[in-house]
């Protein structure tokens, strides 16, 4: 049974590769064909961009959609929101809620100031 930190591994060990993260830009656009992902990827053939698409699957971060006899490749983001909530959104708060301060000092400082000129002078 996986818990939600194993789940994560997957998703960060995924993306800790520059051609998957390659495959996901161009899969976040729109769902692509294996075939159509390979012509984006040329430097590649077939069988690896597979193998990079397999890792993607048990990562969550790709879900293939068989039509007739083709199989387009959608890129499911929930794995990288996860993260987002997890390790980017307490930061960003922070840094958002700092920036608010700063602005509303500044603002203050300058409704103090009677919206004055301040001069700088030299010595």
């Amino acid at each position: 049974m996986s818990t939600d930190e194993d789940d994560l591994d997957l998703v960060f060990r995924a993306l800790g590769n520059r051609t998957r993260r390659a495959i996901c830009d161009e899969l976040s656009l729109r769902p692509l064909t294996t075939g159509q992902l390979c012509a984006t990827l040329p430097d590649l053939d077939r069988c690896t961009v597979m193998q990079h698409l397999k890792v993607l699957e048990r990562a969550g971060l790709v879900v293939p959609v068989r039509k007739g006899r083709e199989r387009y490749n959608h890129l499911d983001a929930m794995p990288i929101q996860a993260i987002h909530r997890r390790w980017i959104a307490p930061h960003a708060q922070g840094a958002a809620a700092g920036l608010l301060q700063l602005k509303d000092s500044l603002e203050n400082g300058i409704r103090d100031t009677g919206d004055r000129e301040m001069s700088v002078t030299t010595g």
